[in-house]
C-alpha cells in the first residue's frame, strides 16, 4: 500500500458544497486512494451558490479529474456541464463530475448508489410496492431509480411540501408511463399506504442528529414483514430503523447509500473497482 505524497502529477478530486466542513468524504475517498496505490487527492470546497459557475469551470481550468456535489448545488450544477448521463437528466440533479480532457459529464451516483446498497442485500425493488417519505431532491433521486427499476411508488410528503410531492409524482408518471400517488405525509394515509408496502424509504432530514429523537413514522405503524430503508446515515441507527427493528422488520441504513454513491464516483473517476469495505469502515470511523 503506498502513501499518497502529492506531486505534479497528483490528479485532484474534490467535493464542492455550503456548508461543507461537516463532509467525511475527503477521510473516505482519500482512504480508497491510498489503499489502491493511486496518486490522487481529494479536498473539500466551500461553494456559494453565486460562484458555482466560476467552480465548475475552474474544475476545468485546473484540469480537476472530478468532483462531489452536494447541498445546495445538485440542480443547479446542470446548466454549467456539457454532457448528461441520461438517469441524472431524468432526475433533474447530480452529485458527480467526471471530466475527461476538458469535457464536463454530470452523473447521479445517489440514484445508483442508493440502489446498489438495496441490491447489496438482495432487495430487489422490481416491482414491490415501496413508500417513499419526502420530495425533496433526495426523494428525487431516490424515485426515479425505483421507478425505472419496475418498482410500484407511492410519494408522501408534509403539506406544506405537498406540492413537490405531486410535482415528482407527476413527472415520474410521464417518464415512466406508471402511476405514481402522491398524499400528504399524516397518519391516515401512512396507514393506507403501509397496508400494501413492501419497502418503506425515509427520504426526509427527519432523525437525522442533532435531532436523533424524532421519527417520520409512529411505532405502531411498522411491521415485521416491512423492509425499511432510511437515507439518514448520522446517527448510524436512526430511531425509524431501532424502531423498525425492534417491530421485526428488515432495515437497510443510509450509511451503505452514502459509501455507494461515493464508491460509483470512485470508479467514474479512477476506472478502478472501489474498495467498498474500507470506505465503509472509514465511515463508521467518522460517525
Amino acid at each position: 500500500m503506498m502513501k499518497n505524497s502529492i506531486s505534479g502529477k497528483t490528479r485532484v478530486c474534490g467535493i464542492i458544497g455550503d456548508p461543507i466542513e461537516h463532509t467525511m468524504s475527503p477521510a473516505i475517498h482519500n482512504a480508497a486512494f491510498t489503499k489502491m496505490g493511486l496518486d490522487y487527492v481529494y479536498v473539500a470546497f466551500r461553494v456559494k451558490a453565486e460562484e458555482l459557475g466560476e467552480a465548475i469551470e475552474g474544475m476545468r481550468a485546473l484540469n480537476m479529474r472530478g468532483l462531489s456535489v452536494t447541498i445546495p448545488h445538485k440542480v443547479a450544477a446542470l446548466k454549467f456541464l456539457d454532457k448528461l448521463d441520461p438517469l441524472a437528466e431524468k432526475i433533474g440533479a447530480v452529485n458527480t463530475i467526471v471530466n475527461d480532457d476538458g469535457v464536463l459529464t454530470g452523473y447521479n451516483t445517489d440514484a445508483t448508489g442508493f440502489l446498489q446498497a438495496m441490491l447489496e442485500r438482495e432487495v430487489e425493488p422490481k416491482g414491490r410496492n415501496i413508500v417513499i417519505l419526502g420530495a425533496g431532491g433526495a426523494s428525487r433521486a431516490v424515485s426515479f431509480i425505483l421507478a425505472d427499476r419496475g418498482a410500484n411508488l407511492v410519494i408522501l410528503n408534509r403539506r406544506l411540501e405537498l406540492d413537490w410531492a405531486v410535482e415528482l409524482a407527476h413527472r415520474i408518471s410521464q417518464t415512466f408511463s406508471k402511476k405514481v400517488e402522491a398524499l400528504e405525509l399524516n397518519r391516515e394515509n401512512l396507514i393506507k399506504a403501509l397496508e400494501k408496502a413492501d419497502i418503506l424509504v425515509n427520504a426526509t432530514s427527519v432523525g437525522m442528529s442533532p435531532r436523533s429523537n424524532e421519527t417520520p413514522v409512529p411505532f405502531d405503524l411498522l411491521r415485521n414483514q416491512l423492509i425499511v430503508y432510511d437515507i439518514v446515515y448520522n446517527p448510524v441507527k436512526t430511531k425509524l430503523l431501532r424502531e423498525a427493528e425492534a417491530a421485526g422488520a428488515e432495515t437497510i441504513s443510509g450509511v451503505d447509500m452514502l459509501v455507494w454513491q461515493g464508491a460509483l464516483a470512485f470508479e467514474k473517476w479512477t476506472g478502478l473497482k472501489a474498495p467498498v469495505e474500507l470506505m465503509k469502515e472509514e465511515a463508521f470511523k467518522h460517525l
